[in-house]
This record gives C-alpha cells, structure tokens and sequence, in this order.
C-alpha cells in the first residue's frame, strides 16, 4: 500500500507523520528544539537545529510505522511561516540564525514605512499589513549586516522560508523553491499578478537574486538526495504553510468554508474560492493554494493566545499540574459566574490589533474561585474567536454554517461546546487534530498522483465529533455583552 511523509516543521519542534492511502496514521515522530532570545523581543532559530529535529523526526517515524524507506511514495511539507533563513548557496551553510515570525525586531522599520505612506499599496498588492510578523523586514534586516548585502546581490545567497530552506537541504541543493501559499506570507508576493513584485522589493530593500522560485502547492518540488533517512529519487510533491495545510486538510475547498487551529494561539481562516477579498475588518488575504492553475485564497484571523492561555493556568497560576486537568475543574461549576477573562497576554490580534493590550479579569467577587477562572479562561478562548468570525462574514458576505477545528486544545470538550453556543454554529472535529500535517500529506498524495482529485480526499476524512449550539439566545446574549465590556 502506498505511504505519504509529511513533515510538519513548527515553531517549536518538528512532527512527522507516515499516511496510508486511507490518510490512516502508521507512524508519527516529534522533535523539539531550542527557541533562542538574543534580547527581548528578538526570537531565532539555529537552522541547523531545525534539520536535525527534522532528521530526528523522520527516523522515528518510519520505524514506528514499519514502512521501508523505499516503499514512500512521495514527501510533503509545511512550516511555520514568515520565519526567514539566508544561506550560501555554494556551501549550504546559513549566515545567521533564523528569524522567527514572533520576532519584534523590525517594529521601527515598519513604522517608518508606515508613516511614508507606504501601507496602502502594500496591503493592495499582498493583502497583508506592515508588519515586522511577515518575512521582507526580517530579510531586510539580514541582507543589511556587515558585507551580506553584497553577497546577495552578486547572487551568493539564498533566501528561504521555512520549506523552502527545507526542499534545499532534502534535495541537496538541487532546488531553490517555493509554493505560492508561503510565497503571500512575505510582503515581497503579488497575490493578484502571482508573481515577486518588482516594486515591492525596491520598497523593502531586497535583491531579487535571492528569490526562489515560486510553484503551485502539488507538483514537482525536487527529488530527495543524499538525505540519510530518505532514499534517493523519493518526490517531493506538495508544500503549504502550516495554517493554509490545515485549512486544505480540514477539506475546506468551497468558498465559505472554514477552520480554526487551537494551538499556541488561535488561527482562523476561511475559503474565499477565486476572490481575494480585501479585508475591511481588520483580516489578512492570503493565498491559501494553487491547484491544477487555479488559485483559491482565504481570509485569515489569528488570536495570539489560545491554549497557552491553560499553560499560564498550570504554569503562572499553578491550578493543576497538567493542561489536561482544566477541562475537570472548569466542569467543576455550572458557569464563570460572572468572571471574564480577556487572554491579551501578548496584545490583542485580529481584528483589534491593539499590541498596548495586555491580559485582564474582571467581574471577580468573594465567592470567585479557581474553578470559576479556569472556565472564564476557557470562555474567554472562545469569545475572542466570535470576533474574528464575526468580522470573516462580514468581509466575504457568507454566513458560516459549520467551523472545523484541530489543534492540541481542540480536544477540550467544555471549549468545543462553547464555541458552538457563541458562534451559534456546529463545531466539527475531524479523527486526527493534526491537520496541518495532515494538509501536507494530502497534497503531496495530489502531486504524485496517489488521490486524483480533490473528493476523492474529501471521502478518506472522518468527523471524529461533532458540537451543536444548544445554549438559550438570552444567556449567549450575557456572554457577549460582558466579553466586549471587558475588551473596553
């Protein structure tokens, strides 16, 4: 039987899963790596520790699924994006740690372009704001260390997101390419004409000598060489960005359809088909990928703190010892009583923006207990969540019928039903929460040929779950009214 690896390179480690044709998992690795903090606000990664978790990843997923290396059909990936890597082209080796997409080092340079006037015409060719989260500012910053600049115009250097840096290292150098999807991350992407923009690399200072080349999200990527745990010759046939990859293996292929990604934050995008609808509402459009010459694109939503708001309860608060244990003591009362718990730890993001946010509980009385904020906390997941949506609909003119999660905190019951009640929505949840990796599998299984069309993958995904509204329209009413009081 056939077999897909996918390699899922995230922020803070690396998943590898091995998939029969039935999308059944036989085989799954993790290796994590160390985030480094050059001083606050700064986040990188050793590239080489990313491929090392990568190698590491592989191994143990081809042994736990007992599948011969030369039995794969093909190799998918998707990655964090906007993370920029610049590396020699001759030797491979990178100039500089990786810039993570958490990094803030960039925060003045976009200021200064956004003060002469240059948001606008970014936002109309890309479809995102400036920003030091996407890619052209980190690189901007890389190419102006001492003698880098040169190099790279003399064509020396090579610059990557992730995947891209990625399909270099498994094809042994053979291959400087990306997909479309990480492409629209970067500030430097023409999402309407599908190419690098001239005037945006003029805007940000970048050589277009050290572009890759941009492909469709299935096809042909390169052959893997002289990669220890992979054999000679093995495909490389689709690539994503992680929430996009999630968005393709959640199967939400029709204009309208939708998923949110519970994990370190909270990542909602919604298909928006052949339209890239310009956000009003304080969104992003994006790619989301190219199929067959057809491109579909999406409007994204992120939330910086979904599930790290329960690591802050066992960790900062010290309620329980394991994450798993807060969905037992939210249960442990009827409702928050009366408790709102705002998770702006790390600012407000879609579609407030408000990075002067920070984290807030209010309606606490005598009787407030840590059971109370515990599910206000899980409450709170939600309802930033109702936002994002809320503003999704109304940027595209489509009401959302059912949302698809995944991610780690989509296992949480309490929070599944709640987001039902809010949204007023049925919430699926599909057999396997790791959809991103998921999303890659399935189109490398496109681009080699193993599924001939999108239905026919729609048929290998089962609903593990799901969540229907069931919350009386007064009480949903309450629950609103006292979330966007505290957000004032």
């Amino acid at each position: 039987m056939p077999h897909i690896l996918a390699i899922d390179q995230g922020t803070t480690g690396t998943t590898v899963l091995v998939l029969d044709e039935q999308c059944n998992v036989t085989g799954r690795g993790y290796c994590e790596f160390d985030q480094i903090y050059p001083q606050p606000g700064w986040v990188e990664h050793a590239p080489t520790a990313i491929l090392h978790s990568v190698h590491e990843a592989i191994r143990t997923a081809i042994a736990e699924s007992g599948v011969a290396p030369h039995d794969l059909a093909a190799c998918g990936i998707t990655n964090q994006r906007e993370t920029v890597v610049l590396w020699d082209r001759n030797t491979g080796e990178p100039v500089h740690n990786a810039i993570v997409w958490q990094d803030r080092r960039t925060s003045a340079a976009c200021q200064q372009m956004i003060d002469a006037g240059a948001q606008d015409a970014v936002r109309a060719a890309t479809g995102l704001p400036i920003d030091p989260y996407f890619s052209a500012t980190k690189l901007a910053w890389l190419l102006d260390q001492d003698g880098v600049r040169a190099r790279a115009e003399k064509g020396e250097l090579a610059f990557g997101t992730i995947d891209c840096y990625l399909v270099w290292c498994l094809t042994n150098g053979q291959r400087h390419v990306t997909d479309v999807s990480n492409a629209s991350r970067t500030l430097l992407f023409d999402i309407h004409a599908m190419a690098w923009s001239d005037d945006l690399l003029q805007q940000f200072g970048v050589p277009r000598a050290v572009l890759p080349e941009v492909l469709p999200s299935a096809g042909e990527f390169g052959t893997v060489h002289s990669f220890v745990e992979l054999p000679d010759g093995l495909p490389i046939t689709g690539v994503a960005g992680d929430q996009q990859a999630a968005l393709f293996g959640q199967a939400c292929f029709a204009p309208g359809d939708a998923k949110c990604t519970f994990g370190t934050g909270a990542f909602l995008l919604m298909n928006t088909g052949a339209d890239a609808v310009p956000s009003k509402h304080g969104l992003v459009t994006t790619v989301g990928w190219q199929l067959d010459g057809k491109t579909s694109y999406a409007l994204e939503g992120s939330a910086f703190v979904a599930g790290a708001a329960v690591q802050w309860l066992r960790d900062g608060l010290q309620f329980f010892d394991s994450a798993a244990e807060v969905e037992a003591l939210a249960n442990s009362v009827d409702d928050s009583a009366g408790v709102v718990v705002v998770p702006a730890f790390a600012g407000l993001g879609a579609p407030h923006w408000r990075p002067d946010a920070r984290g807030s509980i209010t309606g606490l009385t005598r009787g407030t207990t840590r059971a109370h904020i515990a599910r206000a906390t899980l409450e709170g997941i939600a309802l930033q969540n109702v936002d994002i949506l809320r503003a999704m609909e109304r940027d595209s003119g489509k009401s959302l019928g059912v949302l698809k999660v995944d991610g780690g905190a989509a296992a949480n019951n309490l929070l599944m039903q709640f987001q039902s009640d809010v949204l007023g929505v049925k919430i699926s949840r599909p057999h396997h929460l790791e959809t991103t990796a998921i999303g890659a599998a399935l189109l490398a299984g496109l681009g080699c040929g193993l599924w001939p069309s999108q239905a026919t993958i729609t048929k290998t995904l089962r609903e593990e779950r799901a969540f229907e509204p069931t919350m009386p329209d007064q009480l949903v009413t309450e629950h609103l009214t006292r979330w966007h009081q505290a957000l004032n």
